[in-house]
Formats: structure tokens, C-alpha cells, sequence
């Protein structure tokens, strides 16, 4: 509830962001979505959004993915992310890092180019970096 912290922390996750000339920035459902769209407007990009499956309106893409202990679906509009668009995915927080590779797979499957993944936060002792299998990421606080 501190929008001053706020601002800053949208403004350090856009520094970080630049280098990557994001087209797109896509939030993960739904503490990603707190970030992205603050970013998209910060960046002067687009914004688009992954959710769990059967939130969203109009036809989608999905993607099934591993988590530590089952499995997820995410899925994407059809239309969110153009073919060659670069976009950066963005969430609150890297953990054992399931749901950011599936959301990298979700969109090099539609044809997007993910050029780098943003959190907040990165629980590095959980390793998740390791499954986004080179894809740059960014972390504004690591534990």
C-alpha cells in the first residue's frame, strides 16, 4: 500500500527491462499482472496476460507444465502476442521456476520471442533459474 516503494520498484524492474527492448510485456496470473501492466505503461509497450485455464474470453493457446509436486495449463489469448514479437514475462516471484518456463514455452509456441523473464523476487536456493534453460531473467531481490 506504499506507492512510493511501488514507483520505485516499477521503476528499477524497467531499468532492467531496457536492455531487452521488450515489444510486449505479459504478466503471469495474477501477481504478475500487479507488475506488468505498470511496466507495459512505464516501457510504452503492450500488454498481454497468461491465466489458468477457462478465464479467459476468446480462443487461447495453452500449455501443460510440471510443477514440483503435479502439473499446471496456462493458457493465452490466440491473438495476444504477434509472430517475432519480443516479450518480456513478468511475475512476482521466481520459485522452482514451473510456471515461468511453461509460460516461455507457451510463447515460443504462438511464435513470440520471450528475450527475458522479470520477478521481483528469485528464490535462488530453489534453483528455478536453471529451468528457464538460458532464457535471460532479471530479479530485483535474491534470497
Amino acid at each position: 500500500s506504499d506507492a512510493e516503494t511501488y514507483r520505485m520498484i516499477i521503476e528499477a524492474m524497467a531499468e532492467q527491462l531496457r536492455q531487452y527492448d521488450p515489444q510486449i510485456c505479459l504478466g503471469i496470473e495474477s501477481r504478475g499482472f500487479i507488475f506488468a501492466a505498470a511496466l507495459a505503461r512505464e516501457l510504452s509497450t503492450g500488454l498481454a496476460i497468461v491465466r489458468k485455464p477457462g478465464k479467459l474470453p476468446f480462443t487461447t493457446h495453452k500449455v501443460s507444465y510440471d510443477l514440483e509436486y503435479g502439473s499446471d495449463t496456462l493458457e493465452i489469448h490466440t491473438d495476444a502476442v504477434a509472430r517475432g514479437q519480443r516479450v518480456a514475462v513478468i511475475d512476482d516471484v521466481l520459485a522452482t521456476g514451473g510456471t515461468a518456463a511453461g509460460t516461455v514455452r507457451l510463447v515460443n509456441n504462438i511464435g513470440g520471442e520471450v528475450v527475458c523473464v522479470s520477478t521481483l523476487i528469485e528464490l535462488a536456493f530453489l534453483n528455478g533459474r536453471k529451468r528457464l534453460d538460458g532464457t535471460p531473467f532479471e530479479a530485483l531481490i535474491s534470497y
